[in-house]
């Protein structure tokens, strides 16, 4: 299998703290991309019509994306368990309020980089934070029992958009009035997959 990717990507980061904790690390070929919104990879394009990362190519030549496919299909592949049928939708659920605080904490990182700075509108942004700190603090009071037992998805989910806050904005405090949720992630960010796929720039 090969993944297009770039390592700075949350939404590849899952893909790879999954790939990692079930095992199937050593069958992924990593194809690091520059991509943006505004200028997409040709060879990523050709993968995914929708430009975007992650895309995992199979070995028949198939793609498949977005994020929450490739893991199903890794989940699967592995007969991993991380999806449990018992819990299935409120794993689910975790998982889309972990994508829903990573799409909002993206928006805002765009609007800085690609928006020209005459045309960046302050509310806009704050608005994709309230989306981003409304998730976080959902999750610290409706959903922090499903953060605890076996390994599930959206645990990985959450993992890497607490990082990627820290990551992209250090300079908003999500672990304030968070404090289940942030120990639980000083914990869960030292596990190995987790250190070997740190964003560094």
């Amino acid at each position: 299998m090969k993944l297009i990717m770039s390592p700075a990507s949350p939404f590849v980061r899952k893909v790879r703290v999954l790939a990692a904790e079930i095992g199937l690390t050593a069958e992924i070929e990593e194809l690091p991309v520059v991509t943006t919104p505004v200028d997409t990879d040709a060879m990523l394009r050709e993968a995914n019509p929708l430009g975007k990362i992650p895309a995992l190519v199979l070995e028949d030549g198939r793609t498949i994306y977005d994020s929450r496919v490739i893991t199903r299909y890794l989940d699967v592949r592995a007969q991993a368990g991380v999806y449990p049928e018992d819990r299935l939708w409120d794993v689910l659920v975790l998982e889309a309020t972990a994508e829903g605080v990573l799409e909002a904490a993206v928006l805002m990182v765009y609007e800085g980089r690609i928006r020209p700075e005459s045309l960046h509108y302050p509310p806009w942004i704050e608005a994709q934070w309230a989306k981003a700190i409304g998730g976080v603090q959902a999750i610290e009071a409706r959903m922090m029992e499903l953060l605890s037992g076996p390994l599930n998805m959206g645990q990985i989910a959450v993992a890497c958009a607490l990082g990627y806050l820290d990551f992209r904005h250090p300079g908003r405090d999500w672990r304030s009035g968070c404090p289940q949720l942030a120990a639980w992630y000083a914990d869960f960010e030292s596990r190995p997959s987790m250190i070997a796929t740190r964003p560094e720039t």
